[in-house]
């Protein structure tokens, strides 16, 4: 018999697969092909890595659970991660991966058509990495008489609510942050390699704590020098010099949950430039986290930290945080829904869950912290967490 190791209970699926029905109604969807690798797990619990090739998760509204559809290789993953029965698993041959003529979702189109007969309103994420355009000439091909939506971030907008059971995670991935973000910092001295202090980074990422382990995370960022003017540059293996600079961005990991945590460090005396920095970043940092409340928006939020470094004279044109939990390489940990910028008026929900990430930037060197918070009831929790000042070595 096979066991199958569930994160949260099959419940807790079928309300997420009723609340995204919810959302197709409203647009007049039949069935929903998702392929996004964060929304297919979110909705079955796959855990799929294997989104490198064609796969579906497809909800209809007059189905009761979803149908999985992977190829061949992946049934023995999927039967051990889904909720659901194992007749809801449908896989297409291996000859699929080796023969160009053929493609998978040509076979998803065809698993569409026995499962569901005529479809008015076929829904698809256009804009999803697993999205592919020879994707959609199939699907478009298959069903020449059927309205084709692009739902956008349909899915991305139910996970942006999460659960008390998510929560929960989410908090664990904030304490792998938190000892991840330790043994990095730890690891920072001059004459050693970056690539070993990434790689200490590494370990205390996927090890976790004594009570539960860590997962495979979004690749972190850790520039040094004048790479840190960029956002998402990493380690080389050059050893650390005194008086440089290194800014780290991390994302703890528990179940494909992510939990975002920054900080910089300096080796040796820091320049007054820097502090100041430091020091006005983290004064508006107190102020967007102030502005964290239910009702609230992200353009109050974003606000409050720009009305707060412009008393000094400063600015900052990015966002200055954004949605963040389920996460895979192809799409990052971000939840491309909620944005802490100025003009997005998404009102804040209890147990939304928001990186903050203030990244300041200049020519030849930048700053950069950050923490992941979930909103409560009265106003936020702090997810990840630590000394919140620029590290001094």
């Amino acid at each position: 018999m096979t066991v199958r190791d569930l994160v949260f209970e099959p419940g807790e699926h079928r309300s997420r697969v009723e609340r995204t029905k919810q959302r197709m109604q409203q647009q007049g969807i039949d069935v929903l092909v998702v392929v996004d690798a964060a929304n297919m797990t979110y909705l079955t619990g796959y855990d799929n890595w294997s989104y490198y090739w064609p796969q579906a998760v497809l909800v209809a509204l007059d189905a009761a659970d979803p149908v999985l559809v992977v190829r061949h290789t992946e049934l023995q993953g999927a039967l051990r991660s889904v909720y659901m029965d194992p007749a809801d698993i449908v896989v297409y041959p291996e000859s699929y991966i080796v023969q160009p003529e053929l493609h998978g979702m040509k076979f998803v189109a065809e698993v569409i058509q026995q499962r569901y007969g005529k479809v008015r309103a076929l829904g698809v994420e256009l804009d999803a990495a697993g999205y592919t355009a020879r994707g959609h000439h199939e699907i478009v091909a298959a069903f020449p008489d059927a309205r084709i939506v692009d739902v956008g971030q349909l899915v991305n907008w139910v996970r942006t609510v999460k659960s008390p059971a998510e929560i929960g995670v989410m908090r664990q991935a904030g304490a792998i942050a938190n000892a991840a973000m330790d043994a990095v910092v730890t690891a920072i001295s001059p004459g050693v390699r970056e690539c070993d202090a990434a790689a200490e980074l590494h370990r205390a990422l996927i090890a976790g704590t004594e009570a539960f382990g860590g997962g495979t995370p979004i690749r972190p960022s850790m520039p040094t020098g004048d790479r840190t003017a960029a956002s998402h540059l990493s380690w080389t293996d050059r050893p650390y010099e005194p008086e440089s600079l290194t800014t780290i961005e991390l994302g703890g990991c528990r179940h494909q949950y992510h939990v975002g945590l920054s900080r910089s460090v300096y080796l040796g005396t820091p320049p007054e430039q820097l502090t100041q920095l430091a020091d006005v970043t983290h004064e508006g940092y107190y102020a967007a986290l102030d502005a964290v409340r239910p009702g609230a928006t992200c353009d109050d939020v974003a606000n409050a930290y720009l009305t707060s470094i412009r008393r000094h004279g400063m600015d900052k044109a990015s966002r200055i945080g954004y949605a963040i939990g389920l996460g895979y390489p192809t799409s990052a940990w971000i939840e491309q829904t909620a944005s802490l910028a100025c003009g997005d008026f998404t009102v804040l929900e209890p147990n939304m869950t928001l990186h903050i990430i203030l990244g300041m930037w200049r020519e030849s060197w930048g700053y950069v912290f950050s923490e992941t918070v979930a909103v409560t009831d009265t106003g936020s929790e702090l997810l990840s967490t630590g000394p919140r000042e620029l590290v001094v070595k």
